[in-house]
């Protein structure tokens, strides 16, 4: 074995060590107590006929539109779907707001379009800080939609304008996205166990 093939090694057990690390931080209250009034609170979304409004941008966007995949289509359970919409997947809407607009105006145009009182807008922003996401919890506030942040260490200025905060202890982009994944599968999960009652 090379000196690179050992550091190459050396790097994915340091990388997976120190994700197992913010991953277990998770089973926390300071957590666990937050993700479960998510819970609550989409559960509450879902019986009443309403919907699960997601954003993100980048890899967040990946997740935003993976969690609206999971309740529409199904994460381990054969049940009916649940109503859920990512807002980053539209490129002909996104484009055009971006256009005519600006880009940071992107997912709060939508809201405005769609989103109704009793609804849910669920964000994921590392850093909290993205304004697209900002002026769509605004935007969501106004209307009487209840917003849930998914979001990293810091203080973000989302934080401010949501009614739950999910906050992971890591400022790493990557271990920020890898714990919220596990979050929202668990989300999934409780979802599914309770769909007699969504």
């Amino acid at each position: 074995m090379n000196n690179h093939t050992l550091d190459i090694k050396n790097k994915a057990l340091e990388y997976i060590s120190d994700s197992e690390t913010v991953i277990h931080s998770c089973m926390t209250e300071e957590i666990l107590g937050p993700l479960t009034n998510a819970f609550y609170m989409i559960q509450d979304c879902l019986r009443s006929g309403n919907l699960v409004i997601c954003c993100g941008n980048g890899g967040s966007a990946a997740d935003a539109s993976h969690f609206a995949a999971e309740l529409v289509c199904k994460f381990e359970a054969e049940r009916i779907g649940m109503r859920s919409i990512s807002l980053t997947t539209d490129s002909q809407i996104i484009t055009a707001i971006g256009n005519d607009f600006d880009y940071s105006k992107i997912f709060s145009r939508q809201i405005e379009s769609i989103g109704s009182v009793g609804d849910v807008l669920v964000i994921f922003s590392t850093s909290g800080n993205s304004v697209n996401c900002l002026l769509a919890a605004r935007i969501a506030s106004r209307k009487g939609i209840n917003v849930i942040l998914f979001t990293g260490s810091g203080n973000g200025i989302i934080e401010n304008e949501a009614n739950i905060i999910v906050q992971i202890p890591s400022r790493r982009t990557s271990h920020i996205q890898e714990a919220h994944r596990v979050l929202y599968h668990l989300l999934c999960l409780w979802l599914e166990s309770s769909l007699d009652t969504v």
